[in-house]
């Protein structure tokens, strides 16, 4: 697991389709930033938003901590799951004999691998195949 202190905080990684984000969790109010922004800012759609405040909602904790995030990489979905990730492993870095089985049993600490197929020679998509003409 890649998770680190530093002089921010608890350092963590999280990636999810072609993103990758790095969290730093320290002692706080329960302020989440991401590169630079308010949360709601940067993730303008509540659902993206609700992905996010996940981990702290199994935990019942968010005000205890501030977060600073910072994601490259994907799209608006792929980086909310992403800081999704590197938030739970940054929390099991904290304290990982409370904080470790309930963030697993929702499945907040596996990385997600799923990502785009590619597109293959000969198909219009990854797996659409051209129109079968019989004459």
């Amino acid at each position: 697991m890649v998770a680190a202190k530093s002089k921010r905080g608890t350092h963590a990684i999280g990636r999810r389709k072609c993103a990758v984000a790095r969290a730093y969790l320290r002692d706080g109010k329960g302020e989440i930033t991401v590169n630079s922004k308010p949360m709601d800012q940067y993730f303008a759609r509540k659902t993206l938003q609700m992905v996010v405040n996940q981990p702290f909602e199994v935990l019942e904790n968010r005000e205890n901590f501030d977060v600073l995030v910072t994601v490259r990489g994907g799209g608006a979905s792929g980086q909310a799951g992403a800081v999704r990730h590197a938030i739970s492993r940054a929390l099991t870095e904290i304290n990982t004999e409370e904080f470790r089985a309930p963030l697993k049993a929702e499945g907040y600490l596996t990385r997600d691998s799923r990502c785009v197929e590619r597109k293959k020679y000969g198909r219009h998509k990854a797996r659409k195949r051209p129109q079968f003409s019989k004459r």
